[in-house]
């Protein structure tokens, strides 16, 4: 029978009588008879209750903690009745419900939504006893609940080492009765708060409420916990989590402990402390994933039997009064009730007391032998089982050893604190990339513990969802060479709101398409092979069907089409539940084989550190210092030095691989077949041949003159020096270079440049970080020794480095040992300016000797040496009938027409006609028939055996890291290539055109840029001997080989299938005009793919081949079509981005022929009757006909027939005579600014530049002298028209500013560096008058006289003629004003950032130009770049002026005013910035890098993009950071110099 049936209530309270709240308190609350009665004498009736507040309660005589009770449970009982009904109330057993319980019946059924609507009906009752709802209620309100808030997972029973936490507002399953007595029942209840009642108030209804359930469970002997923090209502609010604000766990401990031995009969204290666990306290994280200052306080009960035995178990309640400081202490016995713990002995009538009691001691014999068997039956229950083995065939995918080189993607989400040093499995892993969705994982989570050790460069989505190639996002990011760490629910210290973290809702609705684009690209073919790894690492549940990593999970299988090559980790069963149901509804796909759950991370972490495969390097690597000293290489600073591969003291030494004798053996095989097959020599192979018992490597004859030229060190007088190493490829330069690198390993600090895309200024600023590595302020460095191969622009990496050395050292700190390939070593060794060496492709006799005693070494050692093929050819010296002999062995039965036969042709042109050709091997697999490689099964080897003996495959790392397949040598690939034309009747216009045809090669897969780079290089690219070909071509060497064998025709068939494969090329329809224009001379067919190639890409080259085939301009019209192109012209041929480095230049012929052009046409109009300097008036009018002043008719003279017939051929031409002089004035003010605002790049440009200069100004000159008027034509004008004379003296005054050419803006800044105070004074002056004196003031002079008065300022700041800093403020306020956003003026918004920079006391904000100072800099950003962008290849912004300590004008500091004689040199190589005079004068500003950008924040609303002026001070990989530097003001905008990251200093 129900004791729900004892007392029955009205459904509304203000409907309940006294005796209805008599009842209502005394057996529902517990509270104290003698309370109830008084409140029942003074006439509380319902409808007083509900008014009732807890002042009121104490007024009445009620003490302070039951008036509280009251008073929350009206509360409760009033929000539950506005939502719900009361319903029937049916009692059913709690032990017919079945094992699994309601609660977690409710939360399996989240996924399908198939809760079980017939169940019986069930009474659920809360402490406040009234509400009373059938199961198919109870479970709709679940499901409905679950359907809106997630479900948290529960903690692990009865595991106080779990590392769990819940989500605020998500929910805890409902709750539900006890089932098969182990599963543990729960109970929910929510304390009051420290604003409502007192701590110690707190802490009494904490050990009321824990006891009472203990209890209640003990005398079930049912396990159960009870949760503080999290509603217990029915309705919208059930099992919500809340959380408690603690201030002390210590005072909660210290209450549990003290009170249990007061709550229970003396006899059971100690069997009470053995089943109550202590109080375990849960953070409680926000929706967005960061954590909060609220916990949730569970209480874990375990009655075992062998505890319990068949005893029950009593409580004493004690109920404080507050105004007699006494207890009243009432006997309680609790069991569980269905969902709620009841009091057997709160009846009032005895009898019935007796009679349950009577009933009880039945059911506890019966329910404590449950118990017994319950707990036999789980003991005997086996365990899991293989889930060791299974992760070893995950991770290691059906191999022995997790490969090394394995690229990984980790999915995961917030890790425990406690558990962070369990991941460092990740730290030995080749980490791709990481999607956390923790926003915290930087400051204490997984991503902080590993960037302890390792580097990863922090990243949101977003950056992996631009318009960008592929190739340039790997750039961008430093894909493969650093850890991409991606905040896929943005970071927790982020300021833009764009990056912080979302709740699960707005996570789906502002972030998955982000998120789903990223996984596109990180899974797509192009970026990362197939051969790849996905680990999703789960520490929480993911109970909600949107969750972001399920997103994600979903994202990541619809691109893969599979759960191929993945593995789950999941921290337990119950999230690996979870996790399995969620994927199988979601993806119909059972991911049970994928997935370990059974092993802990501590396991799992060791398990796949035992499968690594041995280490090929030391642990710890040392580098050589001075005094013979070394410097140990963290992991993590060797990881920042991306583009170079260190070369250390103690390389391939202690390695772990060395300790494994079988494992070294086929290791030390590997190695050395590799590079004798013809691979990359390796360090390892230098080390093996110093091995006891092996030949000492093979010392090239030209080894010693290398080292010599290289050492000693005191050699060498200046702090970088470059020595070439010339050599024809292939004949071992590369190997030689690395040779000696080897041997003064313990003199230098070696490295190789291993990345042939990375820039001058990158690889600087690595050399010098390993220059200075491990050293203080102490003198002395140990040099630099760097290897480049075939570095074109070795002389501007030179001069990167010595800008990049800050302290100007005068000894020596690089050799930057270049080597280069070329046709002609002897003759490139001659001709170079630089220490060189070179050797050749033929063999000296003692070269000979060792290479056939090496030889029968390695027959020894290695099965078949004779197929080492690289290393045959140099032992027979690089025969040609050797290598003919050879091939046609191997390829003597090669079927053309079937894959294999396909892929050896595709391979042999390209590897023949492109040096450094490849093709990845992923690619390779296919063309084959390879479908999945993923485990092994069939290989390429295996394929394309034999002919495979001539191919290797090898690691690319330079357009990401993949696996690829070259043949051994050139000379192999060109013998095969002769053999399929030759013997198979294959011919290379065949062959191409099936290149061109096999659409499988330009489809997705790793390298496709590099290899449709390559093939488009094959067709069009030309031979140069400056370049190091063998000759000079007028095509490519492969059209030109197809004309000669097979005639003109097969080329123009081969380029028009180019045309067609690659329809946006211009440079295959120019290549094809050229031929036909050339050769065939058909000009009208060949202007039609000459103006098709200009359609497509219209610059100066296609223009010449256009020119050519129309022929003949006239001169002027040439230079300025010239001029038009070059704007437009493409700085870096995109066919040898891979390949070539040569310093770009904006070309500026057409400027100077032109003007040249004109300067002889005035010559000659100087030597005409008409301008005889005898002859003043003469002279004057023909000026004033230059300059449009008067007709060419006013030049006719009456009385002479000679000047008339030379005005006659004048007025045939006058539109273009009177065209001059406003056309040289343009042409000198583009080299004014050309000049003034913008700098070469290299150290040959500067000296072209000083060249254009000095001839620009001689033309100048001329150009003054021919249209400066005659002192008596200004007279002779001023005497007639003398109302014009104001207008003339301003026209005089522009006349002298341009005679000193500061008549512009630029002049002006020249005037900085060649004018003296007096000069610019006199200038300021003429500026005066105009501003004066002009009836409309245009934009440029108001700009040209502000800024002559900060150039005043910078040389003479005491003239009196300076206006005031406010006035010039003004004056630039009213020209913004008129000018808005939009003017063409650049200089006018420069000028707003010289003058209203902001300041951090925020002088300025009231201004106007101040709140829109950001708009100024990005209009001077976008009118700068209009006007000059295209020059930006070939020359970078000048900074004249730096923001200073001061204010006003005196914060303006000009380069010149900063710089005495002495500092010169200093700013050139970038050191000034280390000298007290320039740190005394210049402010150093604060600010964040973000994206390669640097930021400065003024303010809420203000914030200002600064550039910085060098890329190398900037990290790669777009880490986000604080930073400081000095601020200079180009006209682009604020540049950023000296950057200094906060957290290194």
């Amino acid at each position: 029978e129900s004791f729900d049936c004892d007392i029955k209530l009205p459904p509304m309270i203000e409907d309940w009588t006294k005796e209805h709240v008599k009842d209502w308190l005394i057996i529902r609350l517990r509270v104290p008879q003698q309370i109830a009665q008084n409140l029942y004498d003074q006439e509380l009736s319902g409808s007083c209750l509900v008014s009732y507040e807890k002042q009121d309660l104490l007024e009445l005589g009620v003490p302070l903690a039951p008036a509280i009770q009251i008073i929350r449970q009206v509360e409760k009982f009033k929000r539950h009745s506005e939502t719900f009904e009361p319903s029937m109330r049916t009692h059913m057993n709690y032990y017919e419900l079945s094992k699994g319980e309601l609660w977690k019946s409710a939360e399996m059924q989240i996924v399908s939504g198939n809760m079980d609507e017939s169940m019986e009906m069930q009474t659920m009752s809360s402490d406040s006893g009234i509400q009373s709802l059938s199961s198919v209620q109870m479970l709709q309100i679940a499901r409905n609940k679950i359907r809106s808030k997630p479900v948290c997972q529960i903690r692990p029973f009865d595991n106080r080492n779990s590392n769990i936490f819940y989500i605020k507002n998500n929910t805890l399953p409902p709750v539900a009765g006890p089932s098969n007595l182990l599963d543990p029942v729960h109970e929910y209840q929510l304390l009051p708060s420290a604003d409502e009642t007192s701590e110690r108030e707190i802490l009494y209804e904490f050990t009321k409420e824990v006891f009472s359930f203990a209890a209640s469970c003990m005398n079930s002997r049912t396990n159960g916990t009870i949760h503080f923090g999290v509603h217990s209502q029915p309705g919208q609010g059930h099992g919500e989590v809340v959380g408690h604000e603690i201030t002390s766990f210590s005072k909660y401990n210290e209450a549990f402990e003290s009170c249990l031995s007061e709550y229970f009969e003396e006899q059971h204290v100690n069997t009470a402390r053995m089943c109550i666990r202590p109080p375990h306290f849960i953070q409680v994280h926000s929706e967005d994933g960061t954590t909060s200052n609220k916990w949730v306080i569970e209480v874990d009960v375990v009655p075992t039997y062998s505890e319990t035995q068949e005893n029950v178990f009593y409580t004493l309640l004690s109920i404080e009064s507050a105004e007699k400081k006494q207890q009243c202490k009432t006997e309680c016995l609790f069991v569980r009730d269905g969902l709620r713990s009841v009091n057997y002995l709160a009846d009032t009538d005895p009898r019935i007391i007796q009679e349950k009691m009577k009933s009880l001691t039945d059911q506890v014999k019966c329910w404590a032998s449950a118990r017994k068997a319950a707990e036999e039956k789980d003991e005997k229950q086996p365990s899991q089982g293989h889930q060791g083995q299974r992760l070893k065939q995950l991770i290691t995918r059906g191999r022995d050893t997790f490969e090394n080189s394995l690229p990984v993607i980790v999915v995961t989400d917030k890790c425990h604190s406690s558990q962070l040093e369990h991941l460092d499995f990740l730290k030995e892993m080749k980490l791709f990339a990481v999607l956390d969705f923790d926003p915290e994982s930087d400051v204490s989570g997984t991503c902080s513990s590993y960037r302890g050790d390792r580097i990863a460069n922090l990243h949101y989505p977003r950056m992996f969802t631009t318009q960008d190639s592929i190739t340039t996002i790997i750039g961008k990011l430093n894909l493969f060479k650093q850890t991409s760490w991606i905040f896929c629910n943005g970071r927790v210290n982020e300021e833009s709101e764009t990056d912080k973290p979302l709740t699960d809702n707005e996570w789906i609705k502002k972030r998955s398409g982000d998120v789903n684009n990223m996984v596109s690209l990180l899974c797509n073919p192009d970026l990362l092979s197939k051969d790849r790894l996905l680990i999703f690492i789960l520490h929480s549940a993911v109970t909600d069907i949107s969750s972001p990593i399920l997103e994600t999970f979903c994202a990541i299988y619809r691109t893969l089409e599979g759960v191929d090559n993945m593995l789950c980790i999941c921290k337990n069963y119950d999230i690996f539940r979870h996790w399995q149901r969620l994927i199988e509804s979601r993806c119909k796909e059972d991911i049970t084989s994928k997935c370990i759950y059974d092993l802990s991370l501590n396991e799992i972490s060791s398990t796949i550190k035992r499968l690594k495969e041995p280490q090929t390097q030391s642990s710890r690597r040392f580098l050589p210092s001075t005094g013979s000293s070394s410097v140990l290489l963290a992991k993590k600073d060797e990881e920042l030095m991306t583009v170079l591969d260190i070369l250390c003291e103690n390389e391939c030494q202690n390695t772990e691989i060395e300790t494994e004798k079988d494992s070294f053996e086929e290791f030390k095989k590997k190695t050395e077949e590799d590079f004798y097959r013809g691979g990359q020599v390796s360090w390892w192979n230098f080390y093996l041949s110093e091995k006891e018992g092996s030949l000492p490597f093979i010392k090239r004859d030209k080894y010693n003159e290398l080292h010599d030229l290289i050492t000693p060190v005191e050699g060498h007088t200046s702090p970088c020096v470059i020595i070439n190493l010339f050599h024809h490829p292939g004949c071992g330069g590369s190997t030689l270079a690395m040779h000696v690198l080897w041997n003064l390993r313990h003199k230098f600090r070696c490295a190789v440049v291993k990345n042939s895309t990375a820039t001058n200024n990158e690889i600087a600023t690595q050399v010098m970080k390993l220059l200075t590595y491990g050293k203080q302020e102490q003198s002395g460095y140990t040099p630099v020794l760097l290897l480049v191969d075939n570095w074109d622009d070795t002389e501007d990496l030179k001069l990167c480095i010595l800008a990049s050395d800050r302290k100007r050292h005068s000894t020596l700190m690089v050799i930057i040992l270049n080597s280069e390939r070329t046709q002609f070593p002897a003759e490139s060794s001659r001709n170079s300016r630089n220490l060189n060496v070179f050797i050749t492709n033929k063999l000296s006799a003692k070269e000979q000797s060792l290479f056939s005693e090496k030889l029968q070494q390695l027959k020894k050692d290695h099965k078949k040496p004779e197929t080492f093929y690289a290393f045959m050819i140099m032992t027979n010296n690089f025969s040609e009938d050797y290598i003919k002999k050879t091939v046609s062995n191997i390829v003597k039965d090669l079927d053309t027409t079937t894959q294999q036969g396909r892929l050896f042709s595709f391979l042999a042109l390209l590897n023949t006609y492109v040096n450094g050709s490849h093709m990845s091997l992923s690619l390779c697999e296919e063309l084959v028939g390879i479908r999945n490689a993923l485990w092994r099964r069939e290989t390429l080897d295996d394929e394309m055996n034999p002919y495979s003996t001539l191919m290797i495959t090898f690691t690319v790392e330079e357009h990401g890291t993949y696996r690829a397949v070259r043949f051994l040598h050139q000379m192999i690939a060109r013998n095969c290539l002769d053999l399929l034309t030759l013997k198979y009747k294959l011919s290379l216009a065949e062959i191409t055109i099936n290149v061109l045809h096999c659409d499988r090669l330009y489809k997705s897969c790793m390298g496709k840029d590099f290899l449709v780079q390559n093939i488009q290089s094959m067709l069009v690219t030309r031979h140069r001997k400056e370049q190091g070909n063998d000759k000079d071509t007028l095509f490519s060497p492969l059209i030109e080989a197809i004309g000669e064998a097979e005639g003109p025709g097969k080329i123009k068939e081969v380029l028009e299938r180019a045309t067609e494969r690659f329809d946006r090329s211009a440079t295959l329809p120019q290549a094809l005009a050229r031929y036909i224009c050339l050769k065939e001379e058909d000009f009208n067919s060949a202007l039609k793919w000459a103006l098709n190639a200009r359609e497509k890409n219209s610059n100066s080259y296609i223009a010449d081949t256009v020119g050519q085939v129309y022929k003949g301009f006239k001169a002027v019209k040439a230079f300025q079509d010239s001029q038009e192109l070059a704007k437009k012209d493409e700085q870096e041929d995109p066919l040898e981005l891979h390949t070539k480095k040569r310093p770009k230049s904006y070309n500026t012929s057409g400027y100077v022929g032109e003007t040249e052009v004109m300067m002889i046409l005035l010559d000659v109009i100087k030597d005409l009757p008409l301008f005889a300097a005898s002859d003043r008036h003469k002279r004057d009018k023909m000026l004033q006909f230059l300059r449009d002043q008067h007709p060419v008719s006013k030049l006719n003279d009456h009385s002479d027939t000679t000047v008339n017939q030379f005005v006659s051929v004048l007025a045939d031409h006058e539109r273009f005579l009177i065209s001059l002089k406003p056309r040289l004035k343009e042409i000198f003010s583009f080299f004014e600014t050309y000049f003034l605002y913008l700098k070469p790049r290299s150290k040959e440009r500067e000296i072209a530049d000083e060249r254009n200069k000095r001839k620009v100004s001689e033309y100048f000159k001329k150009y003054i002298e021919v249209f400066s008027g005659s002192e008596e034509e200004k007279a002779s004008e001023k005497a007639s028209k003398p109302k014009l004379s104001l207008h003339q003296t301003i026209v005089e005054q522009r006349c002298y500013l341009e005679m000193k050419r500061a008549d512009s803006f630029a002049g002006l800044l020249q005037c900085l560096n060649d004018k003296n105070g007096s000069e610019v004074e006199h200038i300021l002056k003429k500026w005066q008058f105009i501003i004066d004196n002009s009836p409309r003031r245009c934009v440029s002079d108001t700009v040209n006289f502000i800024l002559a008065n900060i150039v005043v300022h910078s040389i003479k700041p005491s003239s009196k003629l300076l206006k005031k800093y406010e006035d010039l403020v003004d004056l630039l306020n009213e020209e913004l004003q008129k000018e808005g956003t939009h003017s063409k003026c650049t200089e006018l918004y420069y000028l707003s950032m010289l003058l209203m920079w902001p300041t951090q006391d925020r002088r300025l904000e009231n201004s106007a130009t101040y709140k829109d100072i950001s708009m100024y800099v990005t209009s001077a950003k976008k009118t700068f770049h209009r006007r000059f962008s295209h020059m930006f290849p070939a020359r970078s912004v000048i900074s004249h002026f730096f923001l200073g300590k001061s204010s006003g004008l005196k914060r303006i500091v000009s380069k010149v005013n900063s710089q005495s004689r002495n500092l010169h040199h200093l700013w050139q190589s970038g050191a000034a910035w280390n000298e007290p005079e320039v740190q005394g004068k210049l402010l150093r500003v604060k600010g964040k890098s973000e994206n390669g950008e640097i930021y400065v924040n003024y303010g809420a609303n203000l914030k200002m993009l600064v550039r910085p002026v060098y890329l190398g001070d900037i990290r790669s990989g777009y880490s986000r950071e604080d930073v400081s530097f000095y601020l200079g003001f180009t006209m682009e905008g604020p540049v950023a110099y000296n950057i200094k990251y906060e957290n290194d200093q």
